[in-house]
């Protein structure tokens, strides 16, 4: 190292971390197909939340650890969104739900993601600012469920 090659800043490091091919996790949805209403509809992901990426910056050896830190569920109602910090689990350890009114829904999930680096093996610090990745689209039916009343003996 020499002062013509400083180590890279944090700031380059973020100018990295931005470009940095980043998951885009996946919405499931449970129950999986229709929902009810009156039923809630259960949210969670389970794509990885942790990716580690090794990038080589002007020669120095660059480990960018990025984590989820926080999801945001975009119901595609008027409701709006749910943010988290968890990526929701399926039921019955469920943590998201959301309930609608019937009609054709279409949800996605957005992770802001937060990381540290270190250079060339040397303690780890916080890469300055988070950026975002957009999940894939999950349309979905939430139906009005109707008693019917039958004769037993038919």
């Amino acid at each position: 190292m020499t002062d013509l090659n400083p180590p890279p800043s944090p700031a380059e490091v973020f100018s990295y971390f931005q470009r940095l091919p980043l998951p885009q996790l996946t919405t499931q949805h449970q129950p999986p197909g229709d929902g009810l209403t009156g039923l809630p509809v259960i949210f969670y992901t389970d794509s990885p939340t942790t990716q580690t990426f090794t990038v080589d910056i002007r020669g120095f050896d660059v480990v960018i650890e990025a984590t989820a830190e926080r999801f945001t569920w975009h119901t595609g109602d008027p409701a709006g969104q749910i943010t988290t910090t968890d990526p929701g689990a399926p039921y019955p350890d469920h943590t998201i739900e959301h309930s609608y009114r019937s009609g054709t829904y279409t949800a996605h999930l957005t992770v802001t993601w937060g990381a540290t680096f270190t250079v060339d093996g040397s303690a780890p610090a916080d890469v300055p600012g988070t950026t975002t990745t957009d999940g894939p689209p999950v349309t979905f039916d939430v139906l009005q469920a109707r008693t019917v009343l039958t004769n037993p003996y038919d």
